[in-house]
């Protein structure tokens, strides 16, 4: 198993926090519900989408 060591600054941008912000900025400008996203990847561990999750992924939050 490799161990990534991240920075502060990347720690921030793939916060849930920030996430949940991009979520709620494309809902307001597109009108189309976002998913907060948990995904297994130590670099992104989460990401916004307009789609469901699939498995390995898990749902954190719908932005509607």
């Amino acid at each position: 198993m490799t161990v990534i060591a991240l920075s502060a600054r990347r720690s921030s941008l793939a916060s849930f926090e920030n996430a949940y912000a991009v979520a709620i900025q494309l809902r307001e400008n597109t009108g189309v519900d976002q998913f907060v996203v948990r995904t297994d990847n130590p670099i992104q561990p989460f990401r916004v989408s307009r789609c469901r999750p699939h498995h390995p992924e898990s749902l954190l939050a719908l932005v509607a």
